[in-house]
């Protein structure tokens, strides 16, 4: 076949040719393309790779190829970096202003993992006013979905020469659907972060709030604001959400009976400084927290400082017998009330007989408090509260701390009134935190509510001795007992503790009616965990309290239902309230004191 065709087109050129020879009339363009076939097998081949533009047409192929091959390459490479390294790019959120990627806020949790804080993803209107085609129409077709916006407002921000304004942030995800839907031209949404807490007001005062773009306002959101926006895990609390709650509904049930201005709890782990709980009526929501009024947000737990009153006799009374000034066979004459100056010290429940220290402990008595002070002398007393830290602001993972009033210059009538919790003002967890050292063996533990792992050099410096703390534990008992403070006592957890109530001061005065009433204990007695504190804002007595409305009637009863429920919910099982080793731990002789020269008055300025 290859042949016959070769022969035929050989033949049919021959003779065209000798046709042009003869007659030169016909044109040679005439003539067919001359087509050189190679046989191949059964198939022909034509030979076109010396063709430029094959050339070029190869290369650019090649080319192509070679892009699409680096895309998928890169492409490959990311995802594998997605699955295999996620904390690279988690926790990222885009900026719409600045274009940018920003870290997430991380988790707050309580110690038990319960969730205080968190990001929930929402979404943001925003505007180009430049491609607002009808800023009226626009308007009320926003208005339609969200009618509490304001519509003057808007139209004056949709008329306007920026190219970026901020509608509303975090809509709902059925409001961002309805407005998408409109197809409104220069209207878009930007997903965004919004913080919000699950628990709601219950612990305002700790973690605090964020703006509205995620920076820290108040409480731990503040203090830990770069160390949220960074981290990957949660960070983890001290609070027990648990006893937050038991503590709240507390004060909360005292506010509304004694009709009080406010009130403060807190309950310490003894030992490591960890705050369990810490609550401050009144509180807010820290979703809005905008809302909130300058009351509402004041933490009196640690911004607050106040005349602590009978409280402060703890301290007095723990400095004298570890000095060795006195012991519990020793007393003073509390017979008279002492006259400094113009003013006098007199007791609330006098007693008209020489008190033994015991005595003068669980009666309260401020003037045989006066006696161990002056006998213990100016000097030691505020060396003392010094290293019990209350004369400076206590470290504290809060941003506002208060610090505490301190008489200047501190003479004889100041250290007098300091003695019993007058004139001069500390916070609560001052005063939590002093008490703490007094019963946990004698050393001054770090206030946190940040959880971490605590280690023997952790636990704070030595302020008193071992021996001292096992004597205030006995005297702290006693008051429980058989002193003002019984309304505290829950039977098998041999609580101990310490009223206090102080005047408050109106225009440089003592207001006889507005009192700050405590009760700070500890438990169990025989091996303290646990200090809680109960702080009451002007209460008012009722009939229950026989019109009083002192510490040890409206305070104390409420750190006792916080002491049986905590038990409860911790399982601390009750001890034998006929225990012999708890009561040889426990136990006082009281003994009669031997009678010593009398101090009626002093004649010091003031």
């Amino acid at each position: 076949m290859t042949r016959s065709l070769d022969t035929h087109f050989r033949n049919y050129a021959q003779n065209h040719h000798s046709a042009d020879d003869s007659h030169h009339a016909v044109s040679h363009r005439t003539l067919p393309p001359r087509i050189d076939f190679q046989p191949a097998g059964k198939y022909f081949h034509v030979d076109d790779t010396d063709r430029p533009a094959v050339r070029v047409a190869r290369q650019r192929l090649m080319v192509g190829a070679g892009l699409y091959l680096l895309g998928c390459c890169i492409i490959a490479l990311r995802l594998m970096d997605l699955a295999m390294f996620p904390q690279e790019t988690s926790g990222l959120r885009h900026n719409a202003r600045a274009g940018t990627l920003e870290p997430l806020r991380a988790d707050i949790v309580d110690r038990n993992g319960v969730l205080l804080a968190t990001q929930l993803r929402t979404a943001s209107m925003y505007a180009d006013p430049q491609s607002i085609q009808d800023p009226e129409e626009t308007a009320d077709k926003i208005l339609s979905i969200i009618p509490e916006m304001d519509r003057e407002k808007m139209v004056l921000q949709l008329t306007s020469d920026r190219r970026f304004i901020w509608l509303k942030r975090n809509i709902t995800p059925t409001q961002q659907a309805a407005i998408h839907k409109m197809g409104l031209p220069g209207v878009s949404f930007q997903a965004e972060e919004r913080r919000v807490y699950p628990q709601g007001n219950l612990t305002s005062h700790i973690i605090g709030a964020t703006s509205i773009d995620n920076q820290g306002l108040a409480g731990i959101e503040k203090t830990q604001d770069d160390d949220l926006k960074t981290r990957r895990d949660p960070l983890r609390l001290t609070i027990d959400t648990r006893l937050q709650h038991i503590m709240r509904q507390e004060l909360a049930a005292q506010v509304v009976k004694h009709r009080a201005l406010g009130a403060a709890g807190i309950v310490m782990n003894a030992k490591t400084g960890e705050v369990l709980s810490m609550v401050s009526l009144p509180d807010y929501d820290p979703a809005d927290i905008g809302a909130a009024s300058e009351e509402a947000k004041f933490n009196r737990n640690t911004l607050g400082v106040y005349e602590m009153g009978s409280t402060f006799k703890i301290f007095t009374t723990a400095l004298a017998l570890d000095k060795g000034i006195v012991g519990f066979s020793d007393g003073y004459d509390a017979t008279r009330p002492i006259r400094v100056g113009r003013f006098t010290i007199s007791d609330f429940h006098p007693q008209n007989r020489w008190l033994s220290v015991p005595e003068i402990f669980m009666y309260s008595s401020n003037i045989g408090t006066v006696h161990m002070a002056m006998a213990t002398g100016r000097d030691n007393q505020q060396e003392f509260l010094k290293n019990l830290g209350m004369m400076h602001r206590t470290s504290l993972e809060l941003p506002d701390m208060g610090d505490p009033l301190v008489p200047n210059p501190w003479r004889d009538v100041n250290m007098m009134t300091v003695s019993y919790g007058h004139g001069m003002a500390v916070s609560p967890l001052h005063l939590v935190r002093g008490v703490a050292a007094v019963v946990n063996g004698g050393t001054l533990p770090k206030p946190t509510l940040i959880k971490i792992n605590h280690d023997a050099d952790s636990l704070g410096t030595r302020v008193i001795s071992q021996n001292t703390s096992e004597k205030m534990r006995r005297l702290l008992r006693l008051v429980v007992q058989n002193g003002t403070g019984s309304k505290a006592d829950v039977p098998g957890y041999f609580v101990g503790g310490k009223t206090g109530t102080a005047e408050k001061t109106h225009n440089g005065r003592y207001a006889e009616k507005s009192l700050m009433s405590s009760f700070i204990a500890a438990f169990p007695m025989q091996n303290p965990e646990y200090v809680v504190m109960v702080m009451m804002d002007e209460p008012k007595g009722d009939a229950s309290t026989f019109g009083y409305a002192t510490g040890g009637w409206v305070a104390a009863p409420a750190v006792g239902r916080v002491v049986q429920e905590m038990a409860t919910l911790y399982g601390i099982a009750p001890a034998d309230v006929d225990d012999a080793r708890i009561h040889r731990a426990l136990d006082i002789q009281m003994e009669t004191p031997e009678k010593g020269p009398t101090l009626a008055s002093f004649a010091t300025d003031h």
